[in-house]
């Protein structure tokens, strides 16, 4: 993985500093994650690490499929990406430009999730809560998980709080085991 987030780090960092002097981190940002589904994707994983396709039937494949969510300068980002045999590492390359344009936009992205669904109240005060501890504006997305018993847990970017009972019994397990 660390291997795989050096190749992608330069053109994560390449494409954002385009996107920025553009204007355009938002579009940047659907076309990347939109490429780097494609690049997810099992059949498509497979073409692109087949040896006897060439680069550049990989780009033009790639980029028929992604034909109407890619404009010219993403295009030619892709085409890069395949001369380079660096496709693969798309979905690399846009979680890193997500951490890049978070860091401009002074927000973070939170996944909470809970045993049970919030109430818009709930969701309200955690971010609240969230904001004044992580000093960043926060974009909170819920889920649902009832194998957690109770509680949540919090992700924003690294920080993982897990608050949830399942890891709380599973903690006191730990501690009665050593």
């Amino acid at each position: 993985m660390a291997e795989l987030t050096t190749i992608a780090r330069p053109y994560a960092k390449a494409a954002f500093q385009f996107a920025d002097e553009s204007g355009a981190l938002k579009q940047w940002s659907a076309m990347l994650n939109f490429a780097a589904a494609v690049a997810g994707d099992a059949s498509v994983s497979r073409l692109l690490g087949n040896p006897k396709v060439t680069a550049e039937q990989k780009a033009d494949g790639f980029l028929k499929l992604c034909a109407d969510k890619l404009d010219k300068s993403g295009s030619n980002f892709v085409s890069l990406l395949a001369r380079n045999k660096r496709l693969a590492a798309l979905p690399a390359i846009a979680a890193l430009f997500e951490e890049l344009k978070s860091q401009k936009e002074q927000s973070v992205d939170v996944e909470i999730v809970s045993a049970f669904a919030l109430s818009a109240d709930q969701s309200g005060k955690l971010a609240a809560s969230l904001k004044k501890r992580l000093g960043r504006e926060v974009n909170v997305t819920t889920a649902v998980d009832r194998s957690i018993l109770g509680g949540a847990i919090i992700k924003a970017g690294d920080l993982v709080i897990d608050g949830s009972v399942q890891g709380k019994l599973a903690r006191l397990a730990e501690s009665l085991n050593s």
